[in-house]
């Protein structure tokens, strides 16, 4: 008679914690706390707590579909794995950006990790006014080191296609092609456009010229394997405090285009300032220009010293790639504003915004952004041009390129 495998069983509170004995993560007779502490759209995530030795663990667990949705919308459980390999990718470049991974177990999807709770979730913190000075910093370090350390410039490229094959993540590359590039653009049943939105969604859907240009996008965003994205680096996917940032969650990882992971922070960082007074927007308009900035002085120097390219030495190949990856970038950051407007996914510091009107105008500024972003991204140069369209935008101008 023939042992069965162990078969897929969701967690609870009470079987996470023995989970958590069983590792040995904790003594036996500990007495522990947990609680369920997931809010995202896709997994269970549980908090484990020890009180009397003030420590604590995570366990996070994908479920076989998608949360936000229901069991009609099955999905893979691969996508545990891909985090929790990813997370161990990134940590050989910039462990300090990262937690540290205990345990995995592809059969039940699970993924142990370091605690993060003595930090708070950026999209959090900065719909409550937080400015987190070191975030673009850190984020900028980041997505150099990893996206460089996992491109054609510093794998040979046996090596990379290894990699790639590693990442294949067809499933989640699909929710992205669809609820990012897709069905915010067209008049689509996954849609969340509230009434007084609605004229100008259906302008967004019958602008051709608009259309075109995102179809480019999402095609680039398809074929172009440049390097080991996180896939999902938006500002619910960052903890961070004043002195300290862990990007977490790269379940989406896949390889992909560079400018992809930037544009995502950006766009997300910018609908956080939309979502401001004007007297509190400067700190995150100074992270918009920062995190490229520190990007290009990051990725310039490993270039300078690790790059395995034999073109790497000519002149001008340098800024050719850093204006190819700044101009998809910005693109990609007018699919993100698309989709966090009219898609299924909103801003919710910008959703938290009471009065009706004020709201709309809000929206209504970031479409046009998001539009400009996407039909014009060849026209911005530097993120300085971005912060210059945001200005113009909230004061009523149409955006000038200069």
């Amino acid at each position: 008679m023939t042992r069965s495998e162990p078969s897929y069983e969701a967690l609870t509170e009470t079987t996470a914690i023995a989970l958590a004995k069983t590792l040995e993560l904790f003594n036996a007779d500990a007495d522990l706390i947990c609680h369920e502490i997931g809010d995202g759209n896709l997994n269970m995530v549980f908090r484990i707590t020890e009180p009397a030795a003030k420590r604590g663990i995570i366990i996070k667990q994908a479920l076989p579909y998608v949360r936000v949705i229901g069991e009609g919308w099955p999905l893979t459980l691969n996508r545990a794995v891909i985090e929790s390999e990813a997370l161990r990718h990134f940590a050989q470049h910039v462990p300090q950006y990262v937690p540290e991974i205990y345990y995995t177990d592809p059969t039940y999807a699970i993924t142990v990790m370091e605690d993060l709770s003595h930090l708070t979730i950026v999209r959090t913190g900065l719909a409550s006014g937080s400015t987190y000075p070191l975030l673009s910093t850190h984020i900028g370090e980041f997505l150099a080191k990893t996206l460089f350390a996992t491109s054609d410039f510093a794998m040979e490229p046996q090596n990379k296609r290894e990699l790639a094959l590693q990442f294949h993540n067809p499933e989640l590359c699909k929710i992205t092609e669809n609820f990012v590039f897709t069905y915010p653009l067209f008049d689509h049943e996954t849609n969340d456009v509230e009434p007084l939105l609605r004229p100008i969604a259906e302008q967004i859907w019958g602008d051709q010229v608009l259309l075109l240009e995102a179809a480019k996008l999402k095609q680039t965003f398809i074929t172009h394997a440049e390097a080991l994205l996180h896939g999902d680096l938006h500002t619910g996917s960052i903890f961070a405090s004043d002195e300290e940032t862990k990007v977490i969650d790269p379940e989406f990882a896949f390889y992909g285009p560079i400018g992809f992971d930037i544009g995502l922070f950006i766009a997300n960082t910018l609908l956080s300032a939309l979502a401001r007074e004007e007297s509190g927007r400067d700190a995150l308009l100074f992270h918009i220009t920062n995190v490229w900035d520190i990007f290009v002085d990051t990725f310039s120097t490993l270039w300078q010293q690790h790059n395995v390219e034999d073109f790497a030495p000519i002149q001008g190949y340098l800024e050719y790639q850093l204006q190819h990856i700044f101009e998809d970038a910005v693109g990609f950051a007018g699919s993100e504003i698309m989709r966090r407007i009219f898609g299924l996914a909103h801003a919710r510091d910008i959703e938290a915004i009471v009065e009706d009107n004020h709201r709309l105008i809000v929206k209504r500024n970031a479409a046009a952004l998001g539009r400009d972003f996407i039909v014009n991204r060849s026209l911005y140069q530097n993120p300085v041009q971005l912060v210059q369209a945001l200005q113009q935008v909230v004061t009523g101008a149409s955006i000038v390129h200069t």
